[in-house]
Protein backbone atom coordinates (compact mmCIF):
# COMPACT_ATOMS: atom_id res chain seq x y z
CA UNK A 1 0.00 0.00 0.00
CA UNK A 2 1.48 3.57 -0.80
CA UNK A 3 1.91 5.62 1.92
CA UNK A 4 -0.74 8.39 2.87
CA UNK A 5 0.70 11.49 2.80
CA UNK A 6 0.06 14.31 5.69
CA UNK A 7 0.58 17.84 4.14
CA UNK A 8 0.28 19.55 7.65
CA UNK A 9 2.35 17.43 9.28
CA UNK A 10 5.39 17.61 6.65
CA UNK A 11 4.63 21.07 6.54
CA UNK A 12 5.19 21.43 10.47
CA UNK A 13 8.89 21.89 10.04
CA UNK A 14 8.91 23.72 6.71
CA UNK A 15 11.73 26.28 7.75
CA UNK A 16 14.41 23.35 7.73
CA UNK A 17 12.22 21.54 5.07
CA UNK A 18 12.97 24.46 3.00
CA UNK A 19 16.23 25.46 3.48
CA UNK A 20 18.43 22.75 1.36
CA UNK A 21 16.18 23.32 -1.39
CA UNK A 22 17.06 27.53 -1.00
CA UNK A 23 20.52 25.91 -1.15
CA UNK A 24 19.75 24.17 -4.61
CA UNK A 25 18.13 26.95 -5.88
CA UNK A 26 21.17 29.34 -5.53
CA UNK A 27 23.31 27.17 -7.56
CA UNK A 28 20.98 26.82 -10.47
CA UNK A 29 22.55 29.15 -13.36
CA UNK A 30 20.00 31.47 -15.16
CA UNK A 31 17.74 29.22 -17.90
CA UNK A 32 18.06 29.65 -21.45
CA UNK A 33 17.52 32.56 -23.90
CA UNK A 34 14.62 32.42 -25.26
CA UNK A 35 11.28 33.84 -26.95
CA UNK A 36 8.98 32.13 -24.96
CA UNK A 37 8.49 32.08 -21.46
CA UNK A 38 10.75 29.35 -19.44
CA UNK A 39 9.32 25.71 -18.59
CA UNK A 40 9.94 24.05 -15.46
CA UNK A 41 8.94 20.98 -14.08
CA UNK A 42 8.88 19.99 -10.32
CA UNK A 43 9.15 16.40 -9.68
CA UNK A 44 7.39 15.02 -6.35
CA UNK A 45 6.24 18.74 -6.02
CA UNK A 46 4.59 17.83 -2.64
CA UNK A 47 2.00 20.61 -1.02
CA UNK A 48 3.69 22.87 -3.25
CA UNK A 49 5.55 25.07 -0.54
CA UNK A 50 8.96 24.86 -2.51
CA UNK A 51 7.41 25.17 -6.28
CA UNK A 52 6.42 28.11 -5.07
CA UNK A 53 9.55 29.73 -4.79
CA UNK A 54 10.40 28.41 -8.65
CA UNK A 55 7.54 31.42 -9.20
CA UNK A 56 9.40 33.65 -7.18
CA UNK A 57 12.24 33.43 -9.39
CA UNK A 58 11.40 32.86 -12.46
CA UNK A 59 7.81 34.98 -11.97
CA UNK A 60 7.06 34.67 -15.84
CA UNK A 61 7.94 31.35 -16.05
CA UNK A 62 5.25 28.00 -17.56
CA UNK A 63 5.41 25.82 -14.25
CA UNK A 64 4.45 22.53 -13.51
CA UNK A 65 4.61 20.23 -10.13
CA UNK A 66 4.19 17.06 -10.33
CA UNK A 67 3.59 14.12 -7.49
CA UNK A 68 1.29 11.24 -6.69
CA UNK A 69 0.18 12.17 -3.41
CA UNK A 70 -3.39 12.82 -3.83
CA UNK A 71 -3.27 15.21 -0.09
CA UNK A 72 0.11 16.37 -1.25
CA UNK A 73 -1.55 17.56 -4.71
CA UNK A 74 -4.74 19.15 -2.60
CA UNK A 75 -2.83 21.26 -0.35
CA UNK A 76 -0.72 21.91 -3.75
CA UNK A 77 -3.66 23.07 -5.95
CA UNK A 78 -4.14 26.14 -3.11
CA UNK A 79 -1.20 27.82 -4.56
CA UNK A 80 -2.20 27.37 -8.38
CA UNK A 81 -2.78 29.94 -10.81
CA UNK A 82 -1.52 33.24 -12.49
CA UNK A 83 2.42 34.29 -11.26
CA UNK A 84 3.02 38.20 -10.63
CA UNK A 85 5.33 37.94 -13.75
CA UNK A 86 2.70 36.76 -16.19
CA UNK A 87 3.51 33.18 -16.19
CA UNK A 88 1.79 30.68 -14.05
CA UNK A 89 1.69 27.79 -11.56
CA UNK A 90 -0.11 24.32 -11.99
CA UNK A 91 -0.36 20.81 -10.44
CA UNK A 92 -0.82 17.72 -11.93
CA UNK A 93 -0.39 13.72 -11.14
CA UNK A 94 2.39 11.68 -11.64
CA UNK A 95 4.84 9.54 -10.51
CA UNK A 96 8.16 9.55 -10.24
CA UNK A 97 9.24 6.16 -10.80
CA UNK A 98 8.01 6.31 -14.39
CA UNK A 99 7.13 9.84 -15.42
CA UNK A 100 8.88 11.13 -18.83
CA UNK A 101 8.46 14.47 -19.89
CA UNK A 102 6.19 15.03 -23.11
CA UNK A 103 7.59 18.26 -24.01
CA UNK A 104 10.69 20.11 -23.52
CA UNK A 105 11.91 21.64 -20.13
CA UNK A 106 14.31 24.48 -19.30
CA UNK A 107 14.54 23.22 -15.92
CA UNK A 108 13.48 20.01 -14.25
CA UNK A 109 13.77 19.89 -10.23
CA UNK A 110 13.25 17.64 -7.44
CA UNK A 111 13.30 18.22 -4.10
CA UNK A 112 13.82 15.48 -1.42
CA UNK A 113 12.48 13.47 -3.51
CA UNK A 114 13.71 11.17 -5.43
CA UNK A 115 15.20 8.98 -2.09
CA UNK A 116 11.12 7.20 -2.65
CA UNK A 117 12.11 5.80 -6.16
CA UNK A 118 14.19 2.94 -6.85
CA UNK A 119 16.87 2.88 -9.65
CA UNK A 120 15.68 6.72 -9.87
CA UNK A 121 18.94 7.33 -11.85
CA UNK A 122 18.33 5.61 -14.41
CA UNK A 123 15.73 8.20 -15.88
CA UNK A 124 18.59 10.67 -15.90
CA UNK A 125 18.75 10.22 -19.82
CA UNK A 126 15.04 11.08 -20.71
CA UNK A 127 15.01 13.65 -18.32
CA UNK A 128 18.38 15.57 -19.68
CA UNK A 129 17.29 14.24 -23.35
CA UNK A 130 14.33 16.28 -22.57
CA UNK A 131 15.59 19.64 -21.49
CA UNK A 132 16.12 22.43 -23.67
CA UNK A 133 20.13 23.41 -25.13
CA UNK A 134 21.34 25.23 -21.87
CA UNK A 135 18.68 23.67 -19.47
CA UNK A 136 19.18 22.04 -16.29
CA UNK A 137 18.45 18.81 -14.10
CA UNK A 138 18.67 19.76 -10.53
CA UNK A 139 18.11 18.06 -7.16
CA UNK A 140 18.22 17.47 -3.74
CA UNK A 141 17.93 14.22 -1.95
CA UNK A 142 18.29 12.88 2.35
CA UNK A 143 21.61 11.48 2.76
CA UNK A 144 21.02 10.61 6.57
CA UNK A 145 19.66 6.84 6.39
CA UNK A 146 22.31 5.25 8.43
CA UNK A 147 21.90 8.16 10.80
CA UNK A 148 20.43 7.01 14.09
CA UNK A 149 16.57 8.62 13.73
CA UNK A 150 16.49 5.90 10.07
CA UNK A 151 18.47 3.04 11.69
CA UNK A 152 16.55 2.68 14.85
CA UNK A 153 13.53 2.69 12.73
CA UNK A 154 14.98 0.06 10.53
CA UNK A 155 16.01 -2.02 13.50
CA UNK A 156 12.88 -1.80 15.09
CA UNK A 157 10.47 -2.64 12.18
CA UNK A 158 13.03 -5.81 12.35
CA UNK A 159 12.28 -6.81 15.45
CA UNK A 160 10.20 -10.09 15.92
CA UNK A 161 7.08 -8.00 17.51
CA UNK A 162 7.00 -6.22 14.48
CA UNK A 163 9.12 -8.03 11.50
CA UNK A 164 5.78 -9.43 9.86
CA UNK A 165 3.78 -6.50 9.45
CA UNK A 166 6.41 -3.68 9.12
CA UNK A 167 9.93 -5.36 8.10
CA UNK A 168 9.82 -3.74 4.42
CA UNK A 169 8.97 -0.55 5.75
CA UNK A 170 12.13 -0.24 7.85
CA UNK A 171 14.88 0.20 4.95
CA UNK A 172 13.43 2.00 2.15
CA UNK A 173 16.00 4.43 0.97
CA UNK A 174 19.64 2.32 0.52
CA UNK A 175 18.86 3.11 -3.47
CA UNK A 176 20.10 6.70 -3.16
CA UNK A 177 23.55 7.21 -4.94
CA UNK A 178 26.60 8.71 -3.31
CA UNK A 179 27.33 12.56 -4.99
CA UNK A 180 30.30 10.84 -6.73
CA UNK A 181 28.17 8.37 -8.35
CA UNK A 182 25.52 10.86 -9.07
CA UNK A 183 28.31 13.21 -10.52
CA UNK A 184 29.53 10.47 -12.82
CA UNK A 185 25.97 9.13 -14.24
CA UNK A 186 25.15 13.01 -15.42
CA UNK A 187 28.77 13.71 -16.44
CA UNK A 188 28.43 10.47 -18.81
CA UNK A 189 25.09 11.98 -20.51
CA UNK A 190 27.42 15.03 -21.82
CA UNK A 191 25.83 17.26 -19.36
CA UNK A 192 28.35 19.77 -17.40
CA UNK A 193 27.46 18.41 -13.92
CA UNK A 194 28.48 19.06 -10.13
CA UNK A 195 27.42 17.13 -7.19
CA UNK A 196 27.97 17.72 -3.68
CA UNK A 197 26.74 17.40 0.14
CA UNK A 198 25.98 19.41 3.34
CA UNK A 199 25.04 18.37 7.02
CA UNK A 200 22.65 20.65 8.50
CA UNK A 201 23.06 21.20 12.28
CA UNK A 202 19.21 21.50 13.03
CA UNK A 203 17.99 23.14 15.92
CA UNK A 204 14.85 21.25 16.74
CA UNK A 205 12.02 22.46 19.28
CA UNK A 206 9.37 21.00 21.45
CA UNK A 207 8.56 17.62 23.00
CA UNK A 208 10.10 14.58 21.22
CA UNK A 209 10.80 16.84 17.68
CA UNK A 210 12.67 14.10 16.04
CA UNK A 211 9.51 11.79 15.93
CA UNK A 212 7.61 14.36 15.10
CA UNK A 213 10.09 15.53 12.12
CA UNK A 214 10.08 11.77 10.77
CA UNK A 215 6.23 11.44 10.94
CA UNK A 216 6.00 13.98 8.18
CA UNK A 217 8.81 11.66 6.38
CA UNK A 218 10.11 8.58 6.96
CA UNK A 219 7.93 6.94 8.96
CA UNK A 220 4.62 7.55 6.66
CA UNK A 221 4.90 3.97 5.35
CA UNK A 222 4.67 2.92 8.93
CA UNK A 223 1.78 4.43 10.02
CA UNK A 224 0.12 3.66 6.58
CA UNK A 225 1.01 -0.19 7.51
CA UNK A 226 -0.43 0.04 10.90
CA UNK A 227 -3.06 2.92 9.86
CA UNK A 228 -6.06 -0.06 10.54
CA UNK A 229 -4.96 -0.96 14.34
CA UNK A 230 -4.83 2.33 16.38
CA UNK A 231 -3.41 -0.05 19.18
CA UNK A 232 0.13 -1.28 17.40
CA UNK A 233 0.35 2.17 16.14
CA UNK A 234 0.27 3.50 19.45
CA UNK A 235 2.88 1.16 21.32
CA UNK A 236 5.28 1.20 17.89
CA UNK A 237 5.18 4.79 18.32
CA UNK A 238 6.17 4.79 21.95
CA UNK A 239 8.83 2.10 21.45
CA UNK A 240 10.53 4.28 18.26
CA UNK A 241 9.89 7.39 20.83
CA UNK A 242 12.17 6.23 23.70
CA UNK A 243 15.07 4.74 21.12
CA UNK A 244 15.14 8.80 19.63
CA UNK A 245 15.08 9.97 22.85
CA UNK A 246 18.35 7.97 24.07
CA UNK A 247 19.58 8.91 20.67
CA UNK A 248 18.92 12.27 20.17
CA UNK A 249 18.36 13.96 24.13
CA UNK A 250 17.08 17.31 24.30
CA UNK A 251 20.06 20.30 25.02
CA UNK A 252 19.80 23.66 26.89
CA UNK A 253 18.47 24.86 23.40
CA UNK A 254 16.41 22.79 21.85
CA UNK A 255 17.32 19.02 20.25
CA UNK A 256 20.44 18.62 17.95
CA UNK A 257 19.62 16.81 14.78
CA UNK A 258 22.06 16.55 12.19
CA UNK A 259 20.84 15.72 8.47
CA UNK A 260 23.31 15.41 5.65
CA UNK A 261 21.67 16.20 2.48
CA UNK A 262 22.79 15.41 -1.28
CA UNK A 263 23.10 17.57 -4.27
CA UNK A 264 23.38 17.19 -7.92
CA UNK A 265 22.99 19.56 -10.91
CA UNK A 266 23.43 18.85 -14.26
CA UNK A 267 23.66 21.27 -17.09
CA UNK A 268 23.01 20.05 -20.97
CA UNK A 269 24.98 21.60 -23.25
CA UNK A 270 23.92 24.78 -24.93
CA UNK A 271 23.35 25.56 -29.04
Amino acid sequence: MPATWDPQQYLRHAGHRTRPFIDLLARIPELPNSSRPARIADLGCGPGNVTALLADRWPDARITGFDNSPEMLAKAAELAGPTRGGGSLDFRTADAATWIPDEPYDLIVSNAALQWVPGHAESFPAWTEALTPGGTLAFQVPGNFVSPSHALLGELCDTPQWRDRLGRHGRLFVHILEPWEYLTRLTDLGCEAVAWETTYIQLLQGEDPVLDWVKGTALRPVLTALADDEPAQEEFLLQYRDLLRKAYPPGPHGTVFPFRRIFALARKPGE
